[in-house]
C-alpha cells in the first residue's frame, strides 16, 4: 500500500516544545497530540500510530518492534539530531526516519557565543558572588573588596580577549560554519578539528593539536557510538589551563565526571553546557550538580530556542510529512 492510500493516523509525543502544524494531506487522516509523553505512556500511545513524531522522547528498538507498532510507516524527528531514534531497528522494518535539519543554527551558534562570554567572564560566580548575602550579612564582594582572582586561571592571568583566542570547532557541518563565522567577526582565530584518527586535511589540523591549541573549544557533532565520551580525562588534560569548553551538540560526547575533576583541578578554566548525558538534568542527575563553586555555566538544552527555530521547524516536519504523503521523501537520515 503506497503512503498516499493510508489513512494516517498522526502521533505527536511532545509538543511541549513546539507547537505541531495542520497538516494537509490528500487522505483522511487522524492526529493525537501529546504535551509530554513518559516511558509508561509510550507504547499505548504509538501502538496505532502511522507516523510518529518526536523530538527527545526515544524510540527504541523494542518500541518500534512490529509488535509494538504494527502500523509505523514514518518517524519525523522535530529536531536535527536523530539520536533519540534507534535507526538501526527503523531500517530494519524499512520505517524512514526524518528530522528538520538547518532549523535552528542561528540561535543556537548564538547561545555559543554567549556561553562563551558567560563562562570567559565566569558571570554565575560573580553574579553569585554579588548579590548573595551569607548569615553574617556581607557579600564576597563587600567583604574581600575585590573579586578579581574569580576571572585569573590557574597560573594567575587575567582573561583573554577575543582577538586573543583560538577557538576550536569539532564538527565543521552548518551550526560549525555559522560559529566560524560569528567567531572570525569577534576577532577570534578559529582552527578546525579533523576527525580523530584521520589525517588532517590542508584545511584543518588534528584532533589533538585543536585540543592543545584552543583557548575555546566548541563542539558542533553529533552524538554516535563513537563520539560518547568524546572529550574525557585525557582530552581535557591535553587543553591549555585558560581554555573554556563548550558544549551545544549532545550530551554524552563530553565526559560529565571528567568534566568536574578538571575544573576542580583548574585543568580548564571553564565550561558552558546547554546539553547532559541525562535529560532533563533532574530525572537521571548529573555530576555537574555537585559541581558548586566551579566556573560552570548550564542551561537547560534551550539553544534552539528562538521564534524563527519554531517556524522553521514547523515548516520542516509539515512538508516532511506532507511529501512523504504523496510519495516524495526529503530529509531522511535513516
Amino acid at each position: 500500500m503506497s503512503a498516499e492510500e493510508t489513512t494516517h493516523h498522526i502521533v505527536a509525543l511532545e509538543a511541549i516544545h513546539c507547537p505541531i502544524p495542520n497538516f494537509d494531506l490528500p487522505g483522511p487522516h487522524t492526529k493525537s497530540i501529546h504535551n509530554w509523553t513518559t516511558p509508561a505512556e509510550l507504547s499505548e500511545r504509538v501502538k496505532d500510530a502511522t507516523i510518529v513524531i518526536t523530538t527527545t522522547i526515544r524510540l527504541s528498538a523494542e518500541i518500534l518492534n512490529i509488535e509494538k507498532t504494527p502500523r509505523l510507516r514514518l518517524i519525523v524527528v522535530l529536531a536535527s539530531g536523530t539520536d533519540c531514534v534507534d535507526k538501526e531497528a527503523a531500517k530494519a522494518r524499512g520505517i524512514p526516519v526524518c528530522n528538520c535539519p538547518g532549523t535552528n543554527i542561528d540561535s543556537v551558534s548564538e547561545h555559543a557565543i554567549g556561553l562563551y562570554f558567560a563562562t570567559r567572564r565566569n558571570l554565575v560566580k560573580l553574579t553569585n558572588a554579588v548579590t548573595t548575602v551569607p548569615a553574617e550579612g556581607e557579600t564576597e564582594w563587600k567583604k574581600k573588596g575585590s573579586l578579581h582572582p574569580q576571572l585569573r586561571t590557574a597560573d594567575g592571568k587575567a582573561p583573554l580577549l577575543c582577538s586573543e583566542e583560538t577557538v576550536g570547532i569539532i564538527g565543521y557541518g552548518a551550526l560549525g560554519r555559522r560559529i566560524q563565522m560569528l567567531a572570525t567577526a569577534l576577532g577570534m582565530k578559529v582552527i578546525i578539528a579533523e576527525r580523530r584518527g584521520v589525517k588532517p586535511r590542508a584545511d584543518r589540523v588534528s584532533f589533538e593539536d585543536a585540543l592543545r591549541q584552543s583557548t575555546v573549544l566548541i563542539l558542533c557533532l553529533p552524538r554516535t557510538p563513537e563520539t560518547v565520551n568524546m572529550i574525557s580525562t585525557e582530552e581535557l588534560r591535553m587543553m591549555p589551563c585558560q581554555a573554556v569548553l563548550i558544549n551545544v551538540a549532545r550530551g554524552g560526547i563530553v565526559d560529565e565526571e571528567a568534566l568536574v575533576t578538571a575544573l576542580k583541578q583548574g585543568e580548564i578554566f571553564g565550561a558552558g553546557m546547554d546539553v547532559y548525558a541525562n535529560e532533563p538534568v533532574g530525572r537521571g542527575g548529573s555530576p555537574l550538580l555537585e559541581a558548586d563553586g566551579l566556573n560552570l555555566v548550564m542551561t537547560p538544552h534551550l539553544a534552539w530556542f528562538a521564534e524563527r527555530t519554531m517556524g522553521n521547524l514547523q515548516a520542516g516536519v509539515k512538508a516532511t510529512v506532507e511529501r512523504w504523503c504523496t510519495g516524495d521523501m526529503i530529509n531522511r537520515v535513516a
